[in-house]
């Protein structure tokens, strides 16, 4: 029924702005690579896998002529997606999604702090490594959901810790650059590079390296302001899905309950005449 309702309409008419993200179904490296339509906001296409080969399937359905239509598309930083779109669609303007930009920064954070807590751990910094090992989640969370004791431990680091304290306002106006005007965006971009390339912190250095390396599809998603917030939403649902159903043995009974919750089905229903 699923399939004949998928072939009595067009799941690929009138594409044009899609996004393509990944979602694990299973323990064990066991994925779903999932296409989602920017503006009916549908579930488009799905598939068992997360490679290459699998989004090439997408986009051998999809057909060369509609290929050509394409005009944005959203993504992670996985180079997987970006070079099928770059050889399939090559006239598609992709978008790296800032949540997962944000994402490295909050990992080059972390990766800050364990190095300043295993310094302090060797050099017999008791109190401070303590203090250090408890501050994850402050220093990971906006400054507008912070608990009092959250700002005490922020304000606290700020004293005793420069470099790592550097670190948070490095990661927080990496943060804000996506939340401005996009000329302002584009040119405060511009200087969070120059300032991580200063800051004498390796993680952050490598970082403003990776977004040189993706700046002209992250500067894509601002200007566009294209993310993947409507592929997680999707994501989440689909999760709920799995959840209801106590979990799943096989990828495709998951994609043929997505695609009539998600993808805008309507099978023919018997006939009680």
């Amino acid at each position: 029924m699923v399939a004949a309702a998928e072939s009595a309409r067009d799941p690929f008419a009138h594409l044009e702005r899609i996004g393509i993200d990944e979602i694990s179904w299973k323990k064990g490296q066991r994925y779903i690579t999932v296409v989602v339509d920017h503006d009916s906001g549908r579930l488009v296409w799905a598939a068992k896998g997360r490679d290459e080969a699998t989004l090439h399937k997408f986009f051998d359905a999809l057909g060369e002529q509609r290929c050509r239509r394409l005009r944005r598309v959203s993504r992670d930083g996985g180079s997987w997606i970006a070079n099928v779109v770059t050889q399939r669609c090559p006239r598609a303007i992709q978008c790296t999604d800032p949540y997962h930009v944000v994402s490295w920064a909050t990992d080059a954070l972390d990766e800050v702090r364990r190095a300043v807590w295993n310094q302090a751990r060797r050099a017999g910094e008791v109190e401070l490594a303590h203090e250090l090992k408890g501050a994850r989640w402050a220093l990971w969370h906006n400054p507008e959901n912070l608990t009092d004791r959250q700002q005490a431990t922020l304000d606290s680091l700020a004293r005793l810790n420069r470099p790592l304290y550097r670190a948070y306002l490095l990661k927080e106006a990496l943060r804000l650059v996506f939340h401005m005007g996009r000329r302002r965006a584009l040119r405060e971009l511009d200087r969070w590079l120059q300032w991580a390339r200063r800051s004498q912190l390796k993680p952050f250095v490598k970082l403003a390296r990776t977004i040189t390396a993706y700046r002209a599809s992250i500067q894509a998603a601002l200007r566009y302001r294209l993310s993947n917030a409507l592929v997680e939403s999707t994501n989440q649902k689909i999760r709920l899905i799995i959840r209801r159903s106590f979990g799943f043995h096989s990828a495709e009974a998951i994609i043929v309950l997505a695609k009539l919750n998600l993808g805008g089905l309507c099978p023919p229903l018997p006939d009680r005449s």
